[in-house]
């Protein structure tokens, strides 16, 4: 039987720190499994991308305890922050690591975060990435050699059709409440538009940035909109479900993603989107046959083009009805996870002794 030895984050199955990179490491120690890999996960313990120095000690341990020559395959998160305990390793081990986010843009010193990771991926017998932009992303950056870096797309099993409304008026942000995602933006956005039927449902981590939360609040209910949106903290399983059926487009401003999960699991339930085209984002909403995007895309920070393209939405039954089907067509053509569980294992096993 093939084996891998998967590092991931500690919190991987806390419900209250949802996250598309825990989804996804989830989803593929489950799919590994049902391909035929022993997956050995070791949960770490740490404030990854920044560890202590018992922290790294504890990844070190770790990783001291797999066995020569073993396939590892650790989330990025993790990875690309500590080279120091991974470099020594990589001449023993087989070092795949998974890049949800690169660290960050190119900068001085030996101490940058994309210093340290340029090290720990130069040292890694393969790099995965999730999206198409993200490899683009670390080849733009650093020196690597682009046979090593490979593409596995998140999946999205195809889920029962939302039934939507005939105003349209039901808009749902799945995403942790933080600048990153853009809901100052969506709250400017919104608040210009407070003449049409609305109420939006942000569903996501309140406790990542307490004080943006405090300020999004704030001006919710100077705006006058305090009553239309609504914070309901972090979701999963059937209640994050639930709110995806009872939903009539998905809407995302985010400042950064590199690939956007949540935007195929609302178009594996039929729902259009509305979004900032940002990373690899657009790669993720797609098209339908015909070419026509199953959703808006706006310039990312631009509360006004994004209040334009909800107030489009809004106003425009004929074109709810059009982004509507093209999102149930985009939907019958998303990538399983099961495909996505594949890609790694190829990767995997051209590593493996």
């Amino acid at each position: 039987m093939r084996k891998v030895y998967v590092v991931v984050p500690d919190g991987i199955d806390d419900p209250t720190r949802p996250s598309g990179g825990n989804s996804y490491d989830r989803q593929l120690c489950r799919g590994l499994t049902a391909i035929g890999w022993s997956v050995h996960e070791h949960a770490v313990q740490g404030s990854w991308p920044r560890p202590d120095r018992t922290e790294c000690a504890a990844l070190a341990g770790a990783l001291a305890a797999v066995p020569d020559g073993a396939v590892v395959l650790l989330d990025g998160l993790i990875a690309s922050s500590v080279p120091d305990v991974l470099v020594p390793e990589s001449g023993r081990l087989r070092l795949v690591v998974l890049v949800h986010m690169p660290l960050g843009a190119k900068g001085p010193g030996d101490d940058h975060p994309s210093t340290r990771e340029h090290a720990t991926l130069a040292a890694a017998s393969a790099i995965l990435t999730t999206s198409t932009w993200t490899r683009d992303q670390l080849l733009d950056r650093y020196a690597l050699d682009p046979r090593r870096i490979h593409v596995a797309e998140p999946g999205a099993d195809p889920s029962e059709l939302a039934p939507g409304t005939a105003s349209g008026g039901e808009l749902l942000c799945v995403a942790a409440v933080t600048p990153e995602k853009g809901y100052d933006v969506l709250v400017e956005a919104l608040a210009a538009i407070t003449d049409l039927a609305w109420h939006c449902v942000c569903v996501g981590a309140l406790d990542r940035e307490p004080r943006f939360v405090d300020r999004l609040r704030r001006r919710a209910l100077e705006s006058g909109i305090g009553g239309r949106v609504r914070f309901t903290g972090p979701r999963t399983g059937a209640d994050l479900a639930a709110a995806y059926t009872e939903a009539d487009v998905l809407v995302l401003a985010s400042r950064a993603e590199t690939y956007g999960m949540v935007v195929t699991e609302a178009l594996a339930r039929g729902l259009p989107v509305i979004a900032a085209a940002v990373g690899g984002l657009p790669d993720a909403l797609g098209h339908d046959a015909d070419q026509n995007r199953p959703g808006l895309l706006v310039e990312p920070g631009d509360p006004q083009a994004f209040a334009g393209a909800l107030r489009r939405w809004l106003g425009d039954a004929e074109l709810r009805q059009r982004l509507r089907r093209s999102a149930v067509e985009r939907r019958s053509a998303l990538s399983s996870w099961s495909t996505t569980s594949d890609q790694v294992s190829r990767v995997l096993a051209e590593v493996a002794p």
